[in-house]
């Protein structure tokens, strides 16, 4: 699932939604220790959705949700700074 439709889910949704795709990552473990080695590539994607989810979740419990980085302004050199002064 995309980061935006991600971010777009209510909390309640993305509790929901880790949980299945858990219990699909579940699944597809124990059917790959079984020998049916069809679900790796679906193994890959549900390991990146995972850490997708639980990201967001962080991000929405620290409360960073949505903000930018400020970056610092560009300090001026010690010539500029003694013209300046």
């Amino acid at each position: 699932m995309e980061t935006t439709k991600v971010r777009a889910l209510g909390d309640a949704e993305l509790r929901d939604e880790t949980r299945k795709i858990a219990e699909q990552l579940f699944r597809i473990r124990f059917q790959l220790k079984l020998g049916q080695n069809e679900g790796v590539k679906k193994l890959r994607e549900l390991k990146k959705d995972v850490a997708r989810f639980k990201t967001i979740e962080r991000e929405r419990a620290l409360g960073i949700r949505g903000t930018a980085t400020a970056v610092a302004p560009a300090t001026k050199g010690r010539k500029a700074a003694k013209e300046a002064s």
